[in-house]
């Protein structure tokens, strides 16, 4: 009896210590792949459901896992306000629920609560579409706040700002890529309007750097939705930064600009705001292009003002494109999610952007989240909450469809997360822990 009681705590051991956390947006490997393993394809609101935990109100914000603690972004429909929350993994508790900001969106389609938060592992960040930026240890302890726009100039934004945070060799990244001039009575007056990449100190919330970044484009065409992403590359280290009709490079630790290429937007047409973050795998670095334009893949170790000769390849117009989900980069092939008109994903070979297969989904629903790629699966949800899981093989096969939202789930764009072989997904009033528990309670 001993020795089997030995045998399985080292079982559990092991299987937590090979577990994966889903520490930003993007995951482990900022491409939306994890390496975790026993993922359920067969599951509902009630099967193979670990916990279901109600939540104050909608986000379009990721949840975020570090061991057994998961951190949930959220609006407070009933209170208009922001709340960041910490519950516990095992169970679905909430452990603690903190107000962080008053206020709740400009306009119909978001709130403030779009960014996801962001974790180091010894303290969280979350950070909110009104500029409120707050870190709190794990016990729920506030270690600082402030708030962007406040010192840095109101934001120049026609929709909700949703960039999220990174945090990457101690320092925690922010991208600000707004209009160069007021819109909606909203951007500062009393100086320019200036795009900007940021770099503070995790600990105590007081820059380290602001790097200006300069771009050519026309009023919306500023905006940028996207995040910042950390790229390392035959031993060079750079964030990667898309927006404003241009890629550029940063040295994540002063800022500088090291390459940059412009524009997928020749015509400078005035409303192509961009959404989807960069993706890098094998040796190209990926930048969707708006509104059904091209993606395009660019050689990795640029220096310096690009042209047109940096560029990989890019897709034929309209037939392989990302107005707003951020492709996936996994086991070496790129998987790119067109989540409007006629929803579509197709895999593609990174060093040619030779199109390996496409494959249509039976829903006229469109699909804003990122698609997330574990155990030769590929799961994301479209605004009504339908869970696609489709395998990530040599020809296309969709595993399933599962309906996973509720009555009035009609624009949610949450993607979803994996850890310890288990998918969080977030409803619009729900957070579900989906996971093989027949498997684990059979044995």
């Amino acid at each position: 009896m001993k020795t089997r009681f030995t045998f399985l705590c080292l079982v559990s051991l092991a299987a937590h210590s090979n577990a994966e956390n889903w520490a930003h947006w993007r995951g482990p490997n900022f491409n939306g792949s994890s390496t975790e393993r026993n993922l359920p394809v067969d599951f509902s609101k009630t099967n193979n459901v670990v916990w279901t935990t109600a939540l104050p109100g909608t986000s379009a914000a990721t949840t975020i896992i570090w061991n057994d603690s998961v951190f949930v972004s959220s609006a407070d429909d009933a209170a208009k306000a922001m709340r960041a929350l910490c519950l516990d993994r095992k169970s679905g508790k909430i452990l603690w629920n903190q107000e962080v900001g008053v206020g709740y969106n400009f306009d119909e389609k978001s709130n403030f609560a779009s960014p996801s938060p962001v974790t180091d592992g010894k303290l969280v960040v979350f950070y909110y579409g009104n500029g409120d930026l707050v870190a709190f240890d794990f016990t729920g302890k506030k270690l600082w706040s402030r708030n962007l726009q406040k010192d840095y100039g109101q934001f120049a934004y026609q929709w909700t700002y949703g960039a999220s945070p990174t945090l990457y060799q101690e320092k925690l990244y922010i991208q600000v890529l707004q209009r160069d001039q007021p819109v909606h009575g909203r951007g500062r007056t009393d100086g320019p309007i200036d795009s900007y990449l940021l770099a503070l100190d995790p600990t105590t919330g007081k820059e380290i750097w602001k790097q200006v970044r300069l771009s050519e484009a026309k009023m919306e065409s500023h905006e940028a939705y996207s995040t910042p992403i950390p790229f390392e590359h035959n031993g060079r280290t750079e964030l990667l930064v898309a927006g404003g009709d241009a890629i550029t490079g940063h040295d994540p630790r002063i800022g500088k600009e090291l390459w940059r290429w412009s524009t997928y937007n020749p015509n400078f047409i005035t409303h192509w705001r961009l959404v989807p973050s960069p993706v890098t795998g094998g040796g190209v670095v990926l930048v969707c292009a708006p509104k059904g334009a091209p993606i395009y893949a660019f050689k990795a170790g640029a220096n310096g003002k690009q042209d047109d000769s940096a560029i990989a390849w890019k897709s034929s117009e309209r037939e392989v494109s990302s107005d707003v989900a951020t492709p996936l980069f996994y086991k070496g092939k790129f998987y790119i999610l067109k989540g409007e008109p006629r929803v579509a994903i197709s895999r593609v070979e990174p060093a040619t952007g030779k199109v390996e297969w496409t494959g249509e989904l039976d829903t006229r629903i469109k699909i804003e989240s990122s698609p997330t790629a574990v155990d030769d699966k590929i799961y994301f949800q479209n605004f009504h909450g339908e869970v696609f899981v489709v395998a990530a093989a040599d020809q296309f096969k969709l595993l399933g469809t599962i309906p996973m939202g509720d009555d009035g789930d009609d624009q949610l764009r949450s993607s979803i997360a994996v850890s310890h072989s288990q998918l969080f997904i977030r409803t619009g009033h729900k957070l579900y822990c989906v996971g093989n528990t027949t498997k684990l309670s059979s044995k």
